[in-house]
């Protein structure tokens, strides 16, 4: 994200939101000396926990997944918009700890998660083989307390009918290992549906601060207070610390789940998830982003002016410090990247795996799509020697609810998953071994493309680009969930070898 001046200009610099733009939600920033780390949900894809890193909160540059191998994580099955929830990320005794719930099913009213926690000396690593915690919730975070204690904290979840979310808990960690009982010390706030809680101890009060609400448009995040750690926690009497559910025209939507950071001199900023939907309180095709807004203390109480995400914040009184121009990372379905299906580089190699409903092995990389007009074209190398086979490139939310260009024994076929209905929109035999394939995002329309040798030409056919969206992917059963939508956008390169006889597909971006 750019500055809205130029270097060396002496008026106060803007952060522009969302300071990450597309699917990164549920942001936790942690700082240690000059420099600024964020994590993210990453829920299905690899690396698991996006990581972020500034020295200005300003401009942020990628520093790829934090979980980026199996002995890390295990994502093999897990359901859209399962795996890793809501990581949260501390620095406590010269380690970096990262605690996270991976969620291997949610749906028809019963979760089933693990937490777990890894540490590292540096945030390049090494991280430490996982340790499970108590999981009884998901949302975990660490509290680490000014005596070297260190305490989990994590919403409570009652899977049995009647139950659903349950309030706040908090118990003590020794050593990585749970120690004595858990103790609620917050029940359901006034919105309900609380969870993502974080502790900090300031100005002589123990802060909570938790979203509530669920994660649409009644999102919010509310900042409580004690003066001890296992409560009673008093709300603020001002209301909510942010929310947009009020305010429909507001340009950041979802305003909720976030945590707070301060500078080395002590000008304070919530990081926190929104959206922007595409019509008034429409279809999120971006997904859940991260923005920053300031915050001051009023009568010992963080604030943000107006309790609404504005869309450019004052930037903290910090040297300025770009980064340079680097490309959006790739990310891989439920399996990291490894020597045994792809290779990445100038040119990517792709081996083919499970169809498109598979759930622990398909041969998918994607990019979020940050934008409204985005595009991805490619120069593809392949041959389908049977019905089996097929690769192209892709628009990907879910497993369910996708586009697919891609060539196969028939031809060139276009294909289109709504809620797991396939439908073949367009088909062109006769298509060469070496084809140019291109996506673009239009805002609400989806267009494909195709150069067999002589140009670029359009297939003509206008796809709803909406359905790529959480509010879409969001299916219920008898009013019960069968799926969520927690993620956003890809455009991706896919490769499927169904028979198990394998086959590659060599793809060149192109830039044009």
């Amino acid at each position: 994200m750019e500055n809205s001046v130029l270097p060396g200009d002496t008026r106060r610099r803007t952060i522009r939101n969302p300071i990450l733009p597309g699917f990164h939600p549920d942001p936790s920033v942690v700082r240690v000396g000059d420099d600024f780390y964020l994590a993210t949900s990453t829920f299905e894809w690899f690396p698991g926990v996006q990581l972020h890193h500034s020295r200005d909160l300003v401009h942020w540059r990628s520093m790829g997944g934090i979980l980026a191998e199996r002995r890390l994580l295990d994502l093999g099955g897990v359901p859209d918009s399962g795996g890793i929830w809501a990581p949260d990320l501390t620095y406590a005794n010269g380690l970096f700890h990262l605690v996270y719930a991976v969620v291997d099913n949610y749906a028809f009213g019963c979760k089933d998660v693990t937490v777990q926690l890894t540490t590292a000396p540096s945030i390049e690593g090494p991280w430490s083989d996982p340790v499970t915690l108590p999981s009884r919730g998901f949302d975990p975070s660490l509290f680490h307390g000014d005596d070297g204690s260190t305490w989990l904290v994590n919403m409570v979840f009652n899977p049995w009918p009647g139950g659903g979310f349950g309030g706040i808990e908090i118990q003590r960690l020794d050593g990585g290992v749970a120690v004595g009982s858990p103790t609620l010390i917050q029940p359901l706030t006034a919105q309900g549906v609380t969870e993502g809680p974080h502790i900090y101890h300031l100005r002589g009060w123990y802060y909570l601060l938790v979203a509530e609400g669920g994660t649409g448009y009644a999102h919010g995040a509310l900042m409580l207070r004690s003066r001890t750690l296992l409560g009673p926690y008093e709300p603020d009497p001002a209301g909510p610390l942010l929310t947009s559910r009020h305010d429909p025209g507001l340009a950041l939507q979802k305003a909720g789940h976030g945590s707070l950071i301060s500078t080395s001199g002590d000008e304070w900023y919530l990081a926190h998830l929104a959206a922007r939907p595409y019509s008034e309180r429409g279809r999120c095709v971006l997904g859940r982003e991260t923005a920053l807004q300031r915050v001051e203390w009023v009568d010992d109480w963080p604030r943000v002016a107006g309790a609404v995400p504005a869309v450019e914040v004052p930037a903290p009184d910090l040297p300025e410090h770009p980064w340079p121009a680097a490309p959006k990372p790739w990310n891989s379905l439920r399996r990291p990247v490894s020597a045994d299906w792809a290779e990445l580089g100038e040119r990517i190699r792709i081996r083919g795996g499970q169809s498109p409903y598979g759930l622990r092995a398909p041969s998918l990389l994607a990019r979020r799509v940050t934008s409204t007009h985005e595009q991805l074209a490619v120069d593809m190398r392949f041959t389908a020697t049977g019905v089996h086979q097929a690769a192209g490139i892709t628009a990907y939310y879910n497993s369910r609810n996708w586009y697919y260009l891609a060539v196969t024994a028939e031809g060139l076929v276009l294909t289109a998953s709504d809620r797991g209905r396939r439908t073949m929109v367009y088909a062109e035999a006769g298509i060469p071994e070496r084809i140019g394939l291109r996506m673009t995002f239009d805002g609400p329309v989806l267009r494909c493309a195709r150069d067999a040798g002589e140009g670029w030409h359009d297939l003509g056919v206008d796809l709803d680009a909406t359905t790529l969206s959480d509010e879409y992917a969001d299916e219920k059963i008898d009013g019960q969930v069968r799926a969520f939508g927690f993620t956003g956008a890809f455009l991706g390169l896919w490769v499927q070898a169904l028979a198990g006889e394998g086959c590659e597909a060599e793809f060149t971006e192109l830039t044009r």
